[in-house]
């Protein structure tokens, strides 16, 4: 990366310009601090002078240090192939730094001296002291670090995936770096004119795509979700050799008994195949959940859960997919589709459930390029000024369309019955309606999606009056029920006839609601026969159960 005084001053983008403007705080994701909580902080830290140039981190780095500007200015930069990208520019009393700093993945952005500047330097540890010890400066930190990721992901920053939009390998990681909220540009070579120079210039091939780029010029040659997780730093390597518990699953339940478990003393580690936050972190806005009157979105609600399970000690692994469940030298065993099976004395399985495929014609074909089961931030900027449609009647369903309506010109939501309120809270049915861009299809069903390699109809058939009808869509989202995630338990635990956990007097078990016919293995949330399948009932769950685990384990003398 360049960054000496041979750049051009005039351009606005120069990181080294020293007359580099700060950048506004428009949404509190750059906050300026008072001289009390900067009083505060400099008890934690170290005072630093450093020359114009000066890198504090650089993309790619783990474990760096939280920086205040005390005087002078520090730009914050994403380096490319070319010339650095300004991404902003922080002055006096103002704060560097994203969520990587508190999740231990490695940071997507480098902060260089714009000028000649003095900055305190507070080790990530000690950060994570502040946090716990002022209830204010801290929240005020992590809601910035949320919203920079955030906007991180508005603009495109941080890694760079080229590929076709018609290649499952490159919907994959895009699916991948969406779900696990990291933030990246997505370069489509069939429709932006510049991505086969781009291509040229790193000496990679269209064969080669999809590709992930890293810092300009580091390039993964399709990799494995699990090789991009590990670059990354998403992936925690065990501690050790035995926990206390595992918890299996990283939703709202999950990351609940985490948070117990581990600010309760226990040794934990928590494994989900695809990322925290389970399906609750693909809603747009939760606005049933207790304390957040305006709604939090289910992102941040996850993001604020792992940082509060690893500032306890708790060791998240993500992609971790749980394969089996055995038992071996009176511990149980967690085994892993990758990686060293995991040993517990106790489990709780907290994985949730998945929304179920539309078996119509067309979705084999289309699945990869046109037909999601979840609508995030990134899945609506896919789709802004296109027409699309959603399938289900749930509030995950209205949800997404209230969602999707803020920057698709149509929704189109498709119930196979007439009662809109029937399945979905009376709030969120008002809401539906009273959209002007949403338009629903009662007593009626997608029955084939029409597109060769991407979508470009759907057939809706009227069930009361056997019509069919075309309707244009570019994006299919299907939200139509769930199963839950427990094939890898089968023989093992005692399931209902639909596949979920029987627990409690469900599973001839009087020691506790939670737990399974097998001693020291419990179930929360969605996953749990007879649960209520919501979020703050879910993390109630994942709270409580941690009760059931020490009486387990006293009783089992483990503790």
């Amino acid at each position: 990366m360049s960054t000496n005084s041979s750049s051009d001053p005039s351009d606005p983008s120069d990181p080294s310009d020293p007359e580099q403007p700060e950048t506004p705080d428009v949404s509190g994701a750059y906050p300026k601090l008072t001289d009390d909580q900067l009083m505060t902080l400099s008890r934690y830290g170290e005072r630093r002078s450093v020359p114009q140039g000066t890198e504090l981190f650089c993309e790619g780095d783990r474990d760096c240090g939280f920086f205040v500007v005390l005087d002078g200015k520090v730009a914050v930069v994403q380096e490319t192939s070319a010339e650095p990208r300004l991404i902003a520019v922080h002055g006096p009393g103002r704060f560097l730094g994203d969520l990587s700093l508190l999740t231990g993945q490695a940071v997507l952005v480098t902060a260089v001296a714009a000028t000649a500047a003095e900055v305190l330097e507070v080790p990530v540890e000690r950060l994570k002291e502040i946090l716990a010890a002022d209830q204010a400066l801290g929240d005020l930190i992590l809601r910035a670090f949320i919203l920079r990721r955030t906007l991180q992901a508005s603009i495109g920053a941080g890694l760079r995936i080229i590929g076709s939009k018609y290649d499952p390998d490159a919907r994959r990681l895009r699916d991948f770096a969406s779900r696990n909220r990291i933030p990246h540009q997505w370069v489509d070579l069939e429709e932006d004119p510049q991505a086969e120079d781009l291509l040229g210039a790193l000496e990679v091939t269209a064969a080669e795509t999809p590709v992930v780029i890293w810092k300009g010029q580091r390039i993964l040659r399709n990799p494995s979700n699990t090789e991009l997780a590990d670059f990354i730093g998403l992936r925690a390597a065990p501690t050790r050799a035995a926990y206390d518990l595992v918890v299996v699953g990283a939703g709202p339940g999950g990351l609940a008994a985490a948070v117990s478990a581990a600010s309760e003393g226990l040794s934990t580690a928590v494994l989900d195949a695809v990322a925290t936050g389970g399906q609750a972190a693909t809603s747009s806005q939760i606005e049933n959940y207790l304390g957040f009157p305006a709604g939090i979105a289910g992102g941040e609600l996850a993001d604020r859960a792992v940082v509060q399970a690893r500032k306890f000690g708790a060791v998240l692994s993500i992609p971790g997919e749980a394969t089996s469940l055995t038992q071996a030298d009176g511990y149980h065993v967690v085994g892993q589709a990758e990686g060293d099976d995991l040993v517990a004395h106790a489990v709780v399985i907290a994985t949730g459930v998945h929304y179920k495929r539309l078996e119509v014609p067309g979705t084999d074909r289309l699945e990869g390029s046109s037909v999601y089961y979840a609508a995030t931030e990134f899945e609506a900027r896919l789709c802004r000024h296109d027409p699309v449609a959603v399938v289900g009647g749930g509030n995950s369903a209205g949800q997404a369309a209230c969602f999707l309506a803020r920057q698709s010109p149509v929704v189109n939501l498709v119930i196979r019955h007439d009662e809109l309120r029937r399945d979905m809270s009376r709030y969120l049915a008002d809401r539906v309606e009273q959209s002007p861009r949403i338009k629903v299809w009662r007593n009626s069903e997608v029955c084939e999606l029409i597109g060769d390699e991407a979508l470009e109809e759907v057939l809706l058939h009227d069930l009361h009056t056997d019509e069919k009808q075309r309707v244009a869509t570019t994006a299919l989202f299907v939200l139509i029920g769930a199963a839950p995630h427990t094939s890898w338990l089968q023989g093992q635990i005692p399931l209902d006839a639909k596949g979920f956990v029987l627990t409690g007097p469900a599973a001839d078990c009087q020691d506790g609601i939670f737990e399974t016919r097998r001693q020291g293995v419990f179930a929360v949330g969605d996953v749990r026969s007879g649960s209520v399948k919501r979020v703050a009932s879910a993390v109630g769950e994942g709270a409580v159960v941690i009760r059931q685990v020490h009486d387990f384990l006293e009783a089992a003398g483990r503790r």
